[in-house]
């Protein structure tokens, strides 16, 4: 990753938020800017829905083994903790460690990703969602999570983007 591909990568996000009038138009912009900045096989974005308790991927790179339906209890497990407490991004980089918080372990590790690094996206003091990025075993080294920091304004653009779109 070079400065010069992160700055054409944010050019291009930034186009793309400025132009797009469908909600999967923002989260493809946010999924190619992350694969520039970090790297991933896979790539989902979910949303938070704290007045139900629940969570709904409403983005995947891979729709067959994840699809954008549905809404599945906010896991309250140390990635909580991480996530939402310390406002930290969670990072889990085998597959045992992920199926310690994950009960859909296996078909990650069916995809070939056994390293996941979750993002979550504050916005005036509320978490709206986490973006989610999955590759090989210890592929999220401490370098790269530093790096995915450049992903955090444009994953808060991302989601109020969308918020923008869905409302008309």
């Amino acid at each position: 990753m070079t400065d010069t591909a992160i700055a054409e990568a944010l050019v291009a996000f930034d186009a793309a938020i400025a132009t797009t009038t469908e909600v999967e138009g923002v989260w493809k912009a946010l999924q190619a800017l992350a694969d520039v900045i970090v790297g991933a096989k896979l790539f989902t974005v979910m949303r938070l829905d704290w007045a139900n308790d629940c969570s709904a991927r409403t983005f995947t790179s891979h729709p067959d083994a994840y699809p954008v339906s549905g809404t599945k209890p906010i896991n309250r497990t140390h990635w909580f903790e991480t996530i939402h407490v310390k406002r930290q991004p969670f990072v889990a980089n085998t597959i045992k460690d992920i199926a310690d918080v994950f009960p859909d372990h296996e078909t990650i590790w069916s995809l070939g990703t056994g390293s996941v690094l979750n993002w979550p996206v504050f916005v005036g003091d509320r978490m709206l969602g986490t973006v989610n990025m999955l590759h090989e075993e210890h592929y999220y080294t401490p370098e790269r999570v530093e790096a995915a920091k450049l992903l955090s304004l444009a994953a808060k653009a991302a989601f109020l983007a969308v918020e923008h779109l869905e409302r008309g």
